[in-house]
């Protein structure tokens, strides 16, 4: 079972997974945790974690995804949290910047990426990568 922790893509992934028939056979659920508030209260990130880091960072991504899997009754999960824009981003982070994390076997995977484009182009990068990822990592 998969279960999905997003934060700049707003429930895009999981809706994505529900579009495919028979998803219930594999699709366990989805959080949308776009406020620092909501990856505490509903994934555990550690407020702490949000706030030396920010929350766009690998260490939150991680702990999104490790947060899915003890949340929820899935084996695998994939978190999402960067800057889509227009405004957010920063000298460090700039807009379209995405950290990515997977949770798959009991080890956890992440990386970052630099997508280009409006808001739209930044959230529909950040869903088609996190999916071929997991199919990567699934297979």
């Amino acid at each position: 079972m998969l279960a999905t922790a997003e934060s700049c893509t707003g429930g895009l992934i999981a809706a994505a997974c529900t579009e495919l028939a028979g998803s219930s056979q594999w699709f366990e659920r989805g959080f949308v945790t776009y406020s620092n508030a909501a990856k505490t209260e509903l994934l555990g990130v550690p407020a702490a974690l949000i706030e030396q880091h920010g929350a766009v960072s690998e260490p939150v991504a991680r702990a999104m995804a490790q947060g899915a899997v003890t949340h929820s009754a899935a084996q695998a999960s994939l978190s999402v949290t960067g800057i889509a824009g227009p405004t957010g981003g920063s000298a460090d982070k700039p807009v379209g910047t995405v950290w990515f994390g997977w949770c798959v076997d009991g080890h956890t995977h992440s990386e970052v990426q630099h997508f280009t484009g409006d808001r739209a182009a930044v959230r529909a990068g950040a869903v088609q990568h996190a999916l071929a990822r997991l199919a990567t990592l699934l297979a």
